[in-house]
């Protein structure tokens, strides 16, 4: 639910609001934060959703592999939160059709309707293969860690595009761990805490200037890879840490040095596949 408090200032508000893979775990999270942004949220995913909760909801369900549907989803919006997709690293053919045919769908629709903003949910995992020595800033070579990394990747790529073709800008958040609590030693770092994401994707929709901006979505943990000089115009700053957690995080058997979990970035994602051999 909204973590606005009374003295909080009021927040800026779109008329209507897209959230796609709202059935999502983050979908589920956001589909009650991201009610103060708006004043009507259009809710999508493939999955049920439930009837609307209320005046200020709509429920469009829809496969982003299908351009007509997409297109239809988008008409009337003027803003975007994009999470919809195939979330963990799978076969190509399944990666394919949501993640890749379905963000190309999605920012044809945003230009044939005049949607000018949208936050993409890119992901830690368009880095992965970095080794969690070294210190990154979204200028860093992209090392894909399997084929949902490459796919976020690509979405990268078609935002950067529809800013320069037709200037809908793009805050692309690559996330790194959003969960109650960080699970394990690797997630010490890449955890980003519910409220930190739904202040990030407050400033991404809000802030005027931001042509394609990326921006890596981690809370204040004490180790951090990543460096956000370069979204700095945001204006975000988190306010949570992994830090209170690290007992009980450290109290978990030792991960052996060889585990990917300790060596890379993208953790497990980089020994996934390949599928159907």
């Amino acid at each position: 639910m909204s973590t606005l408090k009374p003295s909080d200032p009021a927040p800026a508000r779109l008329q209507r609001l897209l959230l796609t893979g709202a059935a999502g775990g983050l979908g589920k999270v956001l589909r009650e934060r991201l009610v103060p942004f708006a004043q009507t949220l259009r809710l999508s995913d493939i999955a049920a959703l439930g009837e609307p909760r209320g005046a200020h909801e709509e429920v469009v369900p829809c496969n982003l592999a299908d351009k007509a549907a997409v297109d239809a989803l988008v008409a009337g919006c003027d803003a975007i939160v994009h999470l919809g997709g195939v979330s963990v690293e799978r076969p190509f053919e399944e990666i394919l059709e949501a993640n890749i045919k379905g963000v190309f769908h999605l920012y044809e629709a945003a230009r044939r309707h005049g949607v000018k903003r949208v936050v993409f949910a890119s992901s830690n995992h368009v880095i992965g293969f970095h080794k969690q020595t070294e210190a990154l800033d979204a200028s860093a070579l992209r090392r894909p860690d399997g084929y949902y990394g490459l796919s976020k990747s690509f979405g990268e790529d078609v935002a950067q595009f529809y800013f320069d073709r037709y200037g809908i800008e793009t805050v692309s958040i690559r996330i790194g761990s959003s969960f109650p609590e960080p699970l394990n030693r690797r997630m010490m770092s890449t955890w980003l805490s519910y409220d930190d994401l739904t202040s990030l994707i407050e400033k991404s929709l809000f802030t005027p200037a931001v042509q394609h901006t990326i921006v890596y979505g981690a809370s204040a943990n004490k180790n951090v890879w990543w460096d956000n000089t370069a979204a700095a115009h945001l204006g975000w700053t988190p306010k949570d840490s992994s830090e209170p957690f690290r007992a009980k995080v450290e109290a978990q058997p030792p991960v052996a040095a060889n585990d990917p979990n300790a060596i890379y970035q993208g953790g497990a994602f980089t020994a996934q596949g390949p599928f159907g051999d």
